[in-house]
């Protein structure tokens, strides 16, 4: 027994684990080349932080600007619209309006049938343990000046998520939009 335990003890201590740390090399760092062949995935830098170009001073007078000008647009504005509302709000909330402004600026069928849609912010209500995430419910109409598609259509109720971020003290600005209906 006095045998293997000084033998275990020689073993550490030829290993380095004693005070002396003259024979580690430092660490190397992998390329990210390397890193990408190993993980299949290539590194890249954080995104700099963004920066929306209007911000409120609560949290509720964010969504309801937002949802406001989210609901209220016609054929010729939409696209330009959601660019503006993608302006003003951060992270998955400025993606989802940059895609809603690709979207509808190609969209024909929208622009043929004259479509518009209006509506007005019905209540804001913060989301129970969901700090900074809100309840937004809306009433909404769509019409068309050049289709009778929508023609009798009464209005709809409407529910999205929204979140929010202090982009700095006191100043807010949506950071997430998700219709749910």
């Amino acid at each position: 027994m006095r045998a293997a335990v000084a033998l275990t003890i020689s073993a550490f201590a030829a290993g380095g684990c004693g005070a002396s740390h003259e024979h580690e090399r430092p660490a190397t760092r992998q390329s990210p080349l390397a890193q990408a062949q190993a993980t299949h995935e290539y590194p890249s830098p954080s995104p700099p932080p963004q920066t929306a170009t209007a911000a409120a001073h609560a949290p509720i007078e964010a969504i309801r600007a937002f949802a406001t000008a989210y609901i209220n647009w016609d054929a010729q504005t939409v696209a330009a619209d959601m660019r503006s509302l993608a302006a003003a709000a951060v992270g998955q909330a400025r993606a989802a309006m940059i895609l809603a402004a690709a979207e509808t600026a190609g969209d024909y069928e929208l622009q043929r049938g004259g479509i518009a849609n209006h509506g007005t912010v019905e209540a804001i209500a913060p989301r129970p343990s969901r700090p900074r995430e809100f309840i937004v419910v809306t009433l909404e109409s769509t019409t068309a000046t050049n289709t009778t598609a929508y023609q009798g259509l009464r209005p709809a109720w409407h529910v999205a998520l929204a979140t929010v971020a202090e982009q700095s003290p006191g100043q807010w600005v949506l950071s997430g939009w998700q219709p749910e209906n």
